[in-house]
């Protein structure tokens, strides 16, 4: 077992064939906005006013709605109005998947079900570290916090694992450290398939497309990814009274793994991507 899409579990079970679950996603992600799509769509915001939340939301860590209000951008009201529409309008990929025709409503009661059974093991609304982790509340932190970028700046559609304590990290398409210093000695690392890049590059870059950019392109928008994350880290550090500093982030080669020290602990979080792309956080904490 292992943490997965409910879309993801139904094709594994063989309960709808690859293709439909296509079609239902296409119809879910034509359907499905953003407040600041929407705000866009009402007119209470310009695409120009958007990208400034959407580039002031790399180094605070507030969603989109309240800090174009705190940003005097949006009012109160027009950010409930848009928080109402997006409600209305939000399709759950199982009812899209009734829409395109691929079961009925009653189906789709038993199958959630039947998923979430499946994942109830998985099922948390937090970040838990394994117990006797040093420095567990600021290991928390940083991978609470990548998740958030996720969401918000690099517009990935995913579900933690389970975090686990490892001896070796495997090798990967791409990988992007930043070492931390003060009351916190540890490197962050930041792992993606090449899918994964793509979408992290689009969303730094602001482009529909990243096909032609070179790999020093790519690889920089991950750096820079891994610099938005881990400034908000040391920045939300120091609101519960910790000091943090971090070092330039790099590009660090992962051919035929890495070994985490004797002596040093190994912290690996899993991200489970809605596209089966591969990423994950490490966090390798020193003695």
């Amino acid at each position: 077992m292992a943490v997965k899409f409910f879309g993801q579990f139904l094709v594994e079970q063989g309960i709808i064939p690859r293709d439909v679950l296509l079609q239902a996603i296409n119809l879910q992600e034509s359907a499905n906005k953003s407040v600041g799509e929407i705000v866009l769509d009402l007119g209470f915001l310009n695409a120009e006013a958007v990208e400034k939340v959407n580039r002031a939301q790399r180094t605070v860590d507030m969603r989109f709605g309240d800090l174009a209000v705190q940003m005097g951008l949006l009012t109160p009201d027009q950010l409930q109005r848009a928080l109402a529409r997006q409600s209305e309008t939000h399709l759950y990929i199982g009812e899209a998947i009734v829409s395109v025709g691929g079961f009925t409503d009653e189906d789709l009661q038993r199958y959630l079900a039947e998923f979430k059974a499946d994942q109830a093991q998985f099922a948390t609304s937090k970040v838990e570290i394994p117990a006797g982790v040093p420095y567990a509340d600021l290991c928390e932190i940083m991978a609470d916090m990548t998740y958030k970028m996720f969401t918000r700046v690099a517009r990935l559609n995913f579900r933690p694992g389970p975090c686990q304590i490892v001896t070796h990290l495997d090798q990967v398409h791409v990988m992007a450290a930043m070492d931390f210093t003060g009351d916190l000695r540890c490197r962050y690392i930041l792992t993606a398939s090449a899918d994964v890049q793509e979408e992290i590059a689009k969303a730094i870059l602001n482009q529909e497309s990243v096909y032609d950019e070179p790999k020093e392109v790519l690889d920089d928008t991950v750096m820079e990814f891994v610099n938005v994350v881990c400034g908000n880290v040391v920045a939300k550090s120091a609101q519960q009274g910790k000091s943090l500093d971090i070092m330039p982030p790099e590009i660090i080669d992962s051919t035929g793994g890495i070994d985490i020290p004797v002596g040093y602990t190994g912290l690996y979080f899993p991200v489970c991507l809605a596209d089966n792309g591969l990423a994950a956080i490490s966090i390798i904490i020193y003695p």
